[in-house]
């Protein structure tokens, strides 16, 4: 439930403008702040959903506290529950229910204590906030220095624990290896230590697949190759429907020069692999990533059907076939590619070789595409008598 409630908080804030003054929208009780920078006092009766680059809420939330951001700093009391997500993550206000974290960096200090449960995830973990309810923790280095009333769940790699840490309930901690509990913070009969391993997370994962309800094997296999081929075929239909011309101008950049094919798409797929770093760099830019990722898997999904497609044409009239054949057979003959690349990714290296070649086939269809569309296209080129040159 918080994973889709803030899930819902970034793409409405993010919609709205961003603007260098807080943007503020209410709507059925809930309140709603986005910007680049948000720095407010707040006072709302309701929900409140913040998101910007950077967050730091005060004052008091009556009901739901909800703040996304890169820098997020809470330091509002909240009469419900608090979710906040970020880089970095300090809480320093009271919750009176429950507190969930994430972030790469999440800390709790002194005054942010809360009354229900606290879950809490991210690179570095440090709690000094009282917790009145149970703690569940992951990261890999954890801090605890305050009490815990309840059971305290912690998955980590490192586990230290400051002067104040106590937990009244079990403490359970995974991790690599079994450390030395101090008596002061959970005598030995209320430690349990569960060695957690990348092997034993495996093997918890296989279990519980194990568990699931599934098809056989080959039922599996062969269900999803039906989906995969209806896909691409539905995709086909799609592109000679709506862009006949265009795809077989991309058809013949992939018949005519291969080669240069190949290396366009090399160029292309390190421009879209290299966009998602460089975004997430420039900070401002880290919402967009998932946009990155979607176009990188967009055009790897085109850039097959693209290089099957031209694959398939170019053999159907090496073999003989019609050089402009219906769109019905036209579908018949990219089914069969389909089918063709399915059975040859059972052979081992082979397949992989030739599903990443039509790849970069595709991908360098459109690159060549894409420059041309940027350039412009000058047109035929005319001799001084306005005669045609001759390639």
């Amino acid at each position: 439930m918080p994973g889709i409630i803030l899930t819902f908080l970034a793409l409405f804030v993010f919609a709205l403008p961003a603007t260098a003054t807080a943007e503020l929208v209410e709507n059925g009780g809930d309140t709603f702040f986005s910007g680049k920078v948000l720095s407010e006092t707040i006072s709302t009766g309701g929900d409140t959903f913040m998101s910007a680059r950077s967050v730091s809420a005060r004052g008091a939330a009556q009901g739901d506290l909800h703040v996304h951001g890169f820098d997020v700093s809470v330091n509002a009391d909240v009469a419900e529950d608090l979710y906040a997500l970020g880089a970095t993550v300090v809480v320093r206000g009271a919750v009176a229910s429950d507190l969930t974290a994430a972030g790469f960096s999440v800390r709790t200090e002194r005054g942010a204590a809360t009354a229900g449960n606290v879950r809490l995830a991210g690179n570095s973990v440090t709690i000094e906030g009282p917790v009145a309810g149970a703690l569940t923790v992951a990261g890999r280095d954890v801090i605890l220095n305050a009490a815990v009333e309840g059971d305290m769940q912690v998955l980590a790699g490192s586990i230290s624990f400051g002067p104040d840490a106590v937990v009244g309930g079990t403490l359970t901690y995974r991790s690599g290896d079994k450390i030395s509990v101090p008596e002061r913070v959970a005598p030995a009969g209320r430690v349990v230590f569960e060695r957690f391993t990348a092997v034993r997370g495996w093997d918890d994962l296989k279990d519980m697949r194990e568990d699931m309800p599934v098809l056989p094997t080959f039922a599996s296999a062969f269900l999803s190759f039906v989906i995969s081929l209806l896909f691409f075929v539905v995709l086909g239909a799609l592109m000679l429907g709506f862009m006949p011309r265009r795809l077989e101008n991309l058809r013949r950049h992939v018949a005519s020069a291969p080669g240069q094919a190949m290396l366009l798409g090399v160029l292309g797929l390190s421009v879209l692999f290299g966009i998602v770093p460089i975004t997430a760099l420039t900070i401002i830019g880290l919402p967009f990533v998932p946009v990155a990722v979607l176009c990188i898997v967009l055009a790897w999904t085109l850039g097959y059907a693209l290089g099957a497609y031209s694959v398939a044409m170019h053999l159907w009239r090496a073999l003989g076939g019609q050089d402009a054949p219906g769109n019905a057979l036209r579908l018949a003959v990219f089914a069969a590619a389909i089918c063709l690349i399915a059975l040859l990714n059972f052979i081992p290296f082979v397949g992989w070789v030739a599903n990443y070649t039509l790849v970069l086939l595709g991908i360098g269809a459109m690159t060549k595409a894409l420059f041309l569309f940027l350039l412009g296209n000058p047109g035929q080129a005319l001799d001084v008598d306005m005669k045609p040159v001759e390639d």
